[in-house]
Parts: structure tokens; sequence; C-alpha cells
């Protein structure tokens, strides 16, 4: 990913916040020659291994596990918004007429070595933890406990689990950050009037605290 000194964002941990408010991941594999994307929930113990540990689970009927051998690199994309930027949205435009379109965005990309985990003890703890970290908002959340346990067990042995090292992180905060406090203002209100389903308001609220850092 290309990233520009000014858009870097290395931290680790700011990058593990990241892929757990936004679990939501795309798995980019190679097999045979060709390139593969899997859409996928993803676990973050960011305790485990140097720069965390990613957890999934793919459909058995999904050949990913397959093609897949144990330390084979792949790259999980996180991404936490984006958001189309008008050059009628900075105030400088209507005295300089000097700003074109962008668009800004947030992600964060999870290098590392992935494991095969076809085992009914590792899938069936996988889904718990994804299951009570995504129910436990809810005012009356689900547990696997709620389903028959034979409906359950059959439906774990459909799916086969994915653990991914991560060895290495890299992140990229778009957020017009070349533009004065001013500008960088007038385009955020616009992004959080407008908001959006692909996460403009993350977007949004960041370029505001953007426009606070700037010195006055």
């Amino acid at each position: 990913m290309y990233i520009p000194a000014h858009l870097d964002e290395s931290r680790p941990a700011a990058l593990h916040q990241l892929m757990t408010e936004h679990p939501f991941g795309t798995l980019v594999s190679s097999s045979g020659g060709s390139l593969d994307a899997n859409h996928l929930p993803f676990h973050l113990d960011p305790a485990q291994g140097a720069l965390g540990t990613l957890h999934a689970h793919v459909a058995r009927a999904n050949p990913l596990w397959q093609e897949l051998k144990d330390g084979d690199e792949v790259l999980v994309i996180f991404r936490a918004g984006d958001a189309y930027i008008s050059p009628s949205w900075y105030p400088s435009k209507a005295e300089l007429h000097r700003q074109v379109p962008t668009w800004n965005y947030i992600v964060a990309h999870a290098h590392g070595r992935v494991r095969i985990r076809d085992d009914e003890r590792y899938v069936r703890g996988m889904v718990a933890r994804l299951t009570r970290t995504h129910e436990a908002p809810l005012p009356a959340p689900w547990k696997m406990s709620d389903a028959p346990a034979e409906f359950v067990d059959t439906l774990l042995r459909a799916i086969v689990g994915i653990e991914i090292d991560i060895t290495r992180l890299q992140g990229k905060r778009k957020l017009s950050q070349n533009k004065d406090e001013r500008d960088l203002r007038g385009a955020a209100g616009e992004v959080l009037a407008r908001g959006g389903a692909s996460g403009a308001d993350a977007v949004g609220q960041a370029m505001l605290a953007e426009a606070e850092s700037k010195p006055r």
C-alpha cells in the first residue's frame, strides 16, 4: 500500500482498535498463480503473538481452506470508512478556486501467515467468541446454548477455522491533512451532514479531530 509519511498510521494499538471496531475484513490470498478474496468477520486477539492473531472461519464448501497451506502469506484488509470530498466544501475554494475532488478513508492492512484449524474445539471456541462480542450490545443477547446442541454441532461441522499470525501491520489515514483548519472543518461538516453506509461518519469525525490538532 502506498503511504505518504503524513498519512501513515503505524501504531499497533491504533490499528488493533480499528480492526476490533471494524472486524469485517477482506482476506486476500494467492493459490495456483491467481489471487482470491474472501470477506469474513474476524476476531482479533492482540495479546497472541508479537502483533496479534486473527481468527475467522469459512464454509467447508469454500475451497480456500484446502488451497491454503499452513505458513502461506496472506493479507487482511480492514476499512473504518470512506467519503467523497467535493472541492466546493472547502471555504477557500470560493476565494482561490484551487481545490480539486478527492476521496478520504481510513484502512488497516494486516499481513500474516495462515494456519488452517480443522478441529471442533477451535471452531466452537472461535464462534463462541465472535457471538459474545457481537451479541453483547443487544438487549437480549443470543447464546449458542439457545439453539439445540445437535443443531449447533451440525453447523460447526460445516465450517473450518482459519488462524492468522500477524507479521506486519500497515495503516493509512487519508483525511485532507494537507488542508488548513477552516477547510478541514468545512469538508468534515459536509461529510457528517450527509453520512452514509460506507462509514463516512467515522471519516468526518476523524477530519474534525485533525482540524482540532492544527495550530491556531
